[in-house]
């Protein structure tokens, strides 16, 4: 075979690899998310999750500083996209139990969004966090 056809076919299936493999980046909700869950007077407004996925259910936790808060239940609807994640906390002697729900944005980039709402039992508010 001549070189040059040996270099095109090398060439070709190198770039089909690298499509298959951005293509197959996991789940959409694995991964860091950082943003803010405005209004949030126990926590302060900017949040970060961390959530994974062993195959079957989704984990993780929210980090807002120095509490981690582990999630206690979260779901993904690929019928629309929306999310739902719970977490419960304790704060000043208080439990606290948060609901975030929202819908995933630019579902086929990377940097995705959730944008939705945040409350727990005493307030509530915007919810906007990228996947970094």
């Amino acid at each position: 075979m001549k070189p040059i056809i040996m270099s095109l076919i090398l060439s070709c299936m190198t770039l089909g690899l690298f499509s298959q493999a951005s293509a197959q980046e996991g789940y959409p909700l694995k991964g860091s998310w950082i943003g803010e869950w405005k209004g949030n007077q126990i926590h302060g407004d900017s949040v970060l999750l961390v959530l994974d996925w062993d195959g079957r259910q989704i984990s993780g936790v929210i980090n807002p500083g120095t509490d981690n808060i582990e999630i206690t239940q979260a779901s993904l609807n690929p019928d629309d996209w929306s999310v739902r994640i719970e977490a419960d906390t304790e704060s000043k002697g208080r439990s606290i139990h948060y609901v975030l729900e929202g819908s995933i944005e630019n579902l086929q980039l990377p940097s995705r969004s959730i944008v939705g709402t945040w409350r727990h039992q005493n307030g509530g508010g915007d919810l906007e966090i990228s996947r970094q």
